[in-house]
């Protein structure tokens, strides 16, 4: 028969024992609390797992009892006991009721805060929630950690101490990978475990040793050493790095990174991060002392900062600076930062009202030869203009009727080779929208006033030193809205039909002898098409007297979601155009403009399109073309296969995917293929491999640096679930390389 003090009153009891029954139960009388308490007491506790009732009631129960109420209870066979969240079971065990401890034998069952624990004998002080446990194995609820030990030392409500254990987040009794110490102080309070002389083993193999480790137990940040990164390519051939990770605040962090490169030298950067309610920024600095390769110290920075002042009152800066041209080539880890060679160096503050807003910004930049300019000049990088400073405002108001606008923008141009000067812009515009379910018509009149005033000193040419142009451009905008029902994939569906008229009258102003500060031909597209001037930037105002003509048809379902969207424009061009902008850069004068096409949508849950089509309908030659595919039938099944074409620069064909190829094993992949060179331009294939408990990655990546070089890098990884990631990190490449990839280890 099992005896217990709380469920169970048998006959026969003994005074002693109910004495010792009113001993227990006096605390949760003394607190005025009864069952239903107790039990939403219970529902908070499970809210927070590691908050304890100091005053819950104990409850005994084993086949035999007995003792004295004062002193101590002796339980035998079947021996259990609980009290809020700790319950205790083994073979025999007494409670020491002046000390509030409990000592147990023989198949010992130790559960607390979720965590449980195994063992042969135990000691545990109810009040200090200290003790320890011999021969244990444990399981935490954490992070679902687990392992086994000599010992285990509980040293608080938070606080364990695992003797000469491992530490694993793998199931099983021979887990894939484990930690194995001297000691482990598990600090769940913290959320932290720092192993003391160990070593971590990874298929029976020591892969890793150190005489101190610290780890976060749920993948939070925390401060330490991180696991060092190797790193494979072609222009350090290798290199070696071994990050320190110092959490400063919830929101600030820095990462010191010590990089021993072959070949080159010791390189040590750091990364400083934060955030707050009305700023954020982040800072990345790294030297190379006296690469060995060129016999100079190398560096390059990163910095960007925006923080609010005060209510509509904002400024931030954006600087970067590397050490010399061939910085990028040689040390970039992406085919991005190998390709940045101008680097921006802007300061700026914004301030906004209601219905207008300010700002000013001091910006000029630091160019990067490609090294192949020295041999041919055509591959130069042309210096942008500094603005030192740009003043800009601007307001407006939109309502149901009569709409306005201003912008206005006054700068500094500066120049170490061409001609500097000031330039003062001023554009009202004005328009009045006529608009229903069933059309829009929209009437506009902008006007472009502009200053020049040219520093003599830099004025070579036999050009006057001050320009005034005042450009006048009216426009009328509109366009109709049909729909039907109808089906699309044997899906009901709502198809529009919505034509649009667009026409721009801008009359001609020289502008030949005007500098040309910050303006360039804007790329042709559809936004492109609906756009008052073909420049962009302030120096050049096209003239134009054109229509453009385009019709878009949208199959989108009841919901409102877009699953196709077809569209087709063209514009025409009622008068030559002589507006150029530069004498290197013609006016070509045609009747009528290239025509332009596009599809794209989800046709379906797993494939998506995009499409598009510039075609010279006078020559029957494509100008350029898009043609992109994305099949995606679950999750971590994806393909994208894309064309691209732009006449006399490049024909490509893209190739990506992420596929599983057996249990487990996922191919990552991707190919640019430059069809003229019958090259390939860049290149990544690699495995993944999905454990329980980790994640192995091998990714090869292959791609150009500069017009002469390229750069070819290898990442090993393995992620160890709940511990650490090991090896150089290749997702930052996976996720830019693949549209879609998504990581093995992460639900859906």
């Amino acid at each position: 028969m099992s005896w217990s003090l709380i469920f169970s009153h048998p006959p026969g009891l003994s005074r002693t024992l109910m004495a010792l029954l009113m001993l227990i139960s006096v605390p949760m009388l003394a607190n005025g609390q009864n069952n239903r308490s107790t039990e939403t007491a219970n529902n908070a506790n499970k809210a927070n797992l590691r908050i304890q009732d100091d005053n819950a009631p104990l409850f005994i129960q084993a086949e035999t009892i007995n003792g004295r109420p004062d002193r101590e209870v002796r339980l035998k066979q079947k021996a259990e006991i609980i009290r809020d969240i700790l319950k205790l079971n083994a073979d025999q065990a007494i409670y020491h009721q002046v000390e509030n401890e409990v000592e147990a034998s023989g198949q010992v069952r130790l559960q607390r805060f979720g965590d449980r624990y195994t063992g042969d004998a135990v000691r545990f002080n109810m009040d200090a929630s200290t003790g320890c446990i011999t021969n244990p194995t444990y399981k935490l609820e954490l992070n679902n950690a687990q392992g086994k030990a000599e010992r285990i030392n509980f040293e608080g409500e938070d606080r364990v101490n695992v003797v000469r254990g491992t530490y694993s987040t793998c199931e099983g009794g021979s887990p894939d990978w484990y930690l194995k110490s001297d000691s482990l102080q598990i600090d769940m309070g913290r959320d932290a475990g720092k192993a003391s002389n160990a070593a971590l083993y990874f298929k029976g193999v020591p892969i890793l040793g150190a005489p101190t480790m610290s780890f976060p137990l749920s993948g939070e940040r925390k401060s330490g050493v991180l696991p060092p990164t190797i790193e494979f390519g072609t222009n350090g051939l290798s290199a070696l790095t071994v990050p320190y990770y110092v959490n400063i605040a919830p929101n600030r962090d820095l990462t010191l990174y010590p990089k021993l490169i072959t070949e080159r030298g010791l390189q040590v950067g750091a990364d400083g991060r934060y955030l707050g309610q009305t700023y954020k920024g982040e800072t990345n600095a790294e030297v190379l002392f006296d690469d060995q390769k060129t016999q100079t110290n190398r560096y390059a920075m990163a910095s960007t900062h925006t923080q609010t002042l005060m209510p509509h009152l904002s400024f931030g800066w954006n600087v970067n600076v590397a050490s010399d041209d061939n910085y990028p080539s040689d040390f970039a880890k992406t085919i991005t930062a190998s390709s940045q060679r101008q680097l921006v160096r802007e300061l700026r503050t914004d301030y906004s009202g209601a219905q207008w807003s300010a700002s000013a910004r001091l910006q000029n930049y630091q160019i990067l030869q490609d090294p192949a300019a020295i041999s041919d000049p055509t591959l130069k990088v042309d210096r942008p203009y500094d603005r030192l400073p740009q003043l800009t405002f601007h307001s407006g108001n939109q309502n149901e009727n009569l709409n306005w606008s201003f912008d206005s923008e006054l700068t500094r141009f500066s120049h170490p080779e061409k001609v500097s000067g000031d330039r003062l812009v001023l554009n009202p515009k004005i328009s009045y929208p006529f608009v229903s379910p069933a059309y829009f018509l929209t009437p506009k009149l902008s006007l472009h006033l502009s200053n020049y005033q040219l520093d003599s000193s830099t004025n070579t040419t036999a050009s006057p030193s001050a320009f005034s142009r005042t450009v006048p451009t009216f426009s009328l905008d509109g366009g109709l809205y049909f729909e039907r029902d109808t089906s699309f994939f044997g899906q009901a569906i709502k198809q529009t039909l919505e034509p649009r008229l667009f026409y721009v009258n801008t009359p001609y102003r020289d502008q030949s002898l005007y500098p040309n500060f910050d303006s360039g031909e804007a790329t042709f597209n559809f936004a492109q098409l609906f756009s008052e001037n073909r420049f962009v930037g302030s120096d050049r105002i096209g003239d134009a007297n054109q229509l453009t003509a385009a019709l878009v048809s949208r199959y989108s379902e009841t919901s409102g979601i877009e699953r196709l969207r077809l569209a087709i424009g063209q514009r025409f061009y009622f008068r030559d155009q002589k507006v150029a902008l530069d004498a290197s850069n013609l006016v070509q004068n045609t009747a009528r403009s290239d025509l332009l096409l596009a599809a794209n949508g989800r046709i379906s849950p797993s494939l998506n399109i995009d499409s598009a089509i510039q075609y010279n309908e006078s020559t029957h030659n494509t100008y350029s073309s898009n043609y992109g595919l994305q099949w995606q039938p679950k999750p971590k099944h994806v393909i994208n296969a894309e064309y691209r074409y732009l006449r006399d620069s490049f024909e490509q064909f893209n190739l990506s995917a992420q596929w599983p190829i057996a249990k487990r094993w996922y191919a990552v992949g991707r190919n640019s293929y430059s069809l003229p060179e019958r090259k390939t331009v860049d290149s990544l294939f690699g495995l993944e491999y999905s454990a329980d408990c980790w994640i192995f990655r091998l990714v090869g990546q292959h791609f150009v640096t500069a017009t002469q070089t390229a750069s070819t890098q290898i990442f090993i990884q393995l992620e160890l679930n709940g511990l650490s990631k090991l090896g150089s990190n290749p997702l930052e490449s996976l996720k830019r390389s693949i549209p879609g990839y998504q990581q093995i280890n992460q639900s859906n």
